[in-house]
């Protein structure tokens, strides 16, 4: 069953999600009450999804006019939607290389109203690990004006979200433990400047080190007064010996 969209809503067709934060609401580093979020890149080729979103700006537009803005229309009206080939307007820095060939929104949520999110099949999705950085969607979003603390624009809701495929994760992947604690498990090392190299295992025996066969070495050395000492070969400082003092 298919519903009819309001003027200022928009289903995306295939874009892909970066700094992906849809199952926790959090406050953004700047301040302010805790809410959920995604970066939505479209490709520039999807001219009819750009003709949608530009379409659903005015239309929020002519409501921030007629109800929120005094009636008047800003001079300049800040909007959600970026050219990623371009710079961020935050701090004028260009964006990250994901953006490139993308047109760029960040949408959100209240604390409240947490997004839906589904799979391909539009069943909810309970493992938050397969909605990340880098996957691939479809979004449902709205937009809206908003006149807070002097500032007059157009935000950009996000209301639910449709995985559609995944795609390479954005940011680098964290390495499994199995995989890094292997490391040590198959007798691989790295000697540690000061210290004696490990050696081989037991025969037989797969992970598991000996000491060394042979003592560590000693040294000689002349004290004041003749006396003899030997060296730490860990610390290299002298083994004073008791005296008996």
């Amino acid at each position: 069953m298919s519903v009819n969209l309001t003027q200022t809503e928009v289903v995306t067709g295939e874009v892909r999600l970066s700094y992906c934060n849809v199952f926790t609401a959090r406050a953004p580093q700047s301040g302010g009450d805790p809410k959920f979020s995604a970066t939505i890149l479209i490709p520039k080729s999807d001219t009819a999804t750009l003709q949608r979103i530009q379409s659903a700006i005015e239309a929020a537009t002519q409501n921030g006019i007629s109800k929120k803005w005094n009636s008047q229309r800003p001079p300049v009206i800040p909007n959600p939607l970026h050219d990623g080939d371009g710079v961020r307007p935050s701090d004028g820095a260009e964006f990250g290389p994901e953006c490139k060939g993308h047109w760029v929104i960040t949408a959100s949520a209240n604390q409240d109203r947490p997004p839906q999110v589904v799979d391909a099949q539009r069943n909810p999705i309970i493992n938050q690990a397969m909605v990340y950085s880098g996957v691939y969607a479809h979004v449902y979003i709205n937009f809206y004006p908003y006149f807070a603390a002097g500032k007059k624009g157009i935000g950009c809701g996000l209301n639910a979200i449709q995985k559609t495929r995944d795609g390479e994760a954005l940011g680098g992947v964290a390495k499994d433990a199995n995989d890094v604690f292997g490391v040590v498990a198959q007798g691989q090392q790295t000697d540690i400047p000061g210290q004696m190299p490990l050696q081989a295992p037991y025969p037989g025996q797969q992970g598991q080190y000996q000491a060394p066969q042979a003592p560590y070495p000693t040294y000689q050395a002349t004290m004041p007064h003749g006396m003899s000492t030997q060296i730490d070969p860990i610390t290299g400082q002298p083994i004073v010996p008791n005296m008996g003092y």
